[in-house]
């Protein structure tokens, strides 16, 4: 006799902004949702210190404070917050099946995947010890605790370019270190950053350290790979832009993605190609990346997963009668 799983009428994975507020609003729509939070929970947020630029905070928060609060709200209303990965789906017919941890089987009427983005780093030790410390990963983010200041940003693609030129609006000096000789970003991107008089761009550039006071960022020692030669660069703010990587492994082979990863939703919504399995946050969007946006989309995902189990449960209803009679 097989061991009777535990079944979940509304099932989210992933804990940042996107995971929690689908729980807030499927709560309150009495879908009794179950959270399992991954590997890191709260999300990429959990990682930076000082939030601003989410409504609400008019003195700005930290942001594992935030996504405390976050939680707080979802559990008032009734959503079960548990800690476990999922490690393995099958999405081939509802209730769809989930594995937590490698050992443990749920099964769910609908599944909310809020599993976020993970950034690519250097993989230097002086950048995890200074991240949330003058390193970061979103210009956008924390662009403005360095106005002006002078900073450095790495990358060659149109992520890199885009945010050099927003840090070029706050900041009094960005360099731009490219790895190689040339830009991997749209001749659009190279033309803006081109133009823009602050940023001074260092082709076949790589980082060897950032340097610090032990508190925050001072520095970044660079090579050029061509003549090896060395130089410290003096900045407060040290900026990684060579990508992120969704963090929807899991469901490839079920879920359409593009060629990154980001699962692909219906425009307009948050539906993927299978009923009833929804994608919100940074797992699906490769364009914004922000706690705001993705909250926003955790909501659009509840609502839709709503409606979604509305109209099953009616149609069941409906051929019940109807068998009947």
């Amino acid at each position: 006799m097989s061991e009777k799983r535990e079944h979940i009428r509304c099932l989210i994975v992933g804990s940042g902004p996107a995971g929690y507020t689908a729980a807030i609003y499927a709560a309150r729509a009495d879908l009794k949702p179950v959270i399992y939070t991954g590997i890191q929970p709260g999300g990429q947020l959990t990682t930076t210190t000082e939030v601003e630029n989410f409504p609400g905070y008019p003195e700005g928060t930290q942001g594992t404070e935030m996504m405390e609060d976050f939680k707080k709200q979802a559990e008032r209303f009734g959503t079960a917050v548990r800690f476990g990965y999922v490690s393995d789906v099958d999405l081939s017919e509802r209730p769809y099946k989930v594995t937590i941890d490698e050992t443990t089987q749920v099964t769910a009427d609908v599944l909310i995947v809020a599993t976020g983005a993970s950034a690519k780093w250097l993989g230097l030790e002086s950048e995890k010890k200074y991240n949330g410390f003058g390193v970061s990963a979103c210009a956008v983010c924390d662009g403005f605790f360095f106005r002006g200041q002078d900073v450095a940003i790495v990358g060659g693609g149109d992520t890199a370019a885009e945010e050099a030129t927003y840090l070029a609006k706050l900041c009094r000096k960005v360099y731009l270190l490219v790895r190689k000789g040339e830009f991997k970003a749209s001749k659009a991107m190279v033309h803006r950053v081109e133009h823009t008089p602050n940023i001074e761009i260092l082709f076949h550039t790589e980082t060897q350290e950032i340097i610090g006071n032990g508190q925050t960022v001072e520095g970044v020692r660079v090579v050029n790979n061509l003549t090896m030669e060395e130089r410290i660069l003096d900045v407060t703010g040290f900026f990684v832009a060579i990508g992120h990587k969704p963090n929807t492994d899991v469901f490839k082979g079920w879920l359409d993605m593009d060629e990154t990863g980001y699962i692909q939703t219906i425009p307009g919504t948050t539906k993927t190609n299978i009923e009833g399995v929804f994608a919100c946050g940074d797992a699906q969007d490769r364009i914004y990346r922000q706690a705001v946006t993705a909250a926003g989309s955790g909501c659009m995902a509840a609502l839709d997963a709503e409606r979604y189990l509305a109209a099953v449960e009616d149609t069941s209803v409906y051929a019940d009668a109807e068998v009947k009679e």
